[in-house]
């Protein structure tokens, strides 16, 4: 039967609570480039468009951003919660690996994806 927690050395918890820091600060830099994205559409993509097309360019790309600002936002915050749950198992010495996080971002991810789509074919502005 596979045990699901690994046993961390005591001599090893250093390398593991830096593992896991490395890990957060990815997924920030991927949160922080998912709300910058999300800020651009929402306020500066309007000053991009041009000609006559400029109206149904921004009624679509005002919602998309504050979409992915939103989603950013969730995404750190998941990212918070489990590294304080992976940093509260490197102290008691047993980690394991949690496939449900993993498995709920990207089912999110594609979920957004497939919306965004269906979106930019029927959503307003569309003819």
């Amino acid at each position: 039967m596979a045990h699901r927690h690994r046993e961390i050395p005591a001599e090893h918890r250093a390398q593991e609570h830096l593992a896991n820091e490395r890990t957060f600060l990815a997924w920030i830099r991927t949160t922080i480039a998912l709300i910058s994205l999300g800020f651009v559409l929402a306020r500066v993509g309007p000053w991009i468009s041009n000609g006559a097309k400029a109206p149904t360019a921004s009624a679509k790309l005002s919602p998309v951003g504050v979409g992915l600002i939103i989603f950013g936002s969730v995404i750190t915050l998941l990212a918070a919660w489990r590294y304080d749950a992976v940093n509260r198992e490197i102290e008691a010495g047993l980690v394991k690996t949690d496939r449900a996080l993993v498995w709920f971002v990207a089912t999110a991810v594609t979920a957004l994806s497939i919306a965004l789509i269906i979106y930019m074919f029927l959503g307003p502005g569309t003819q």
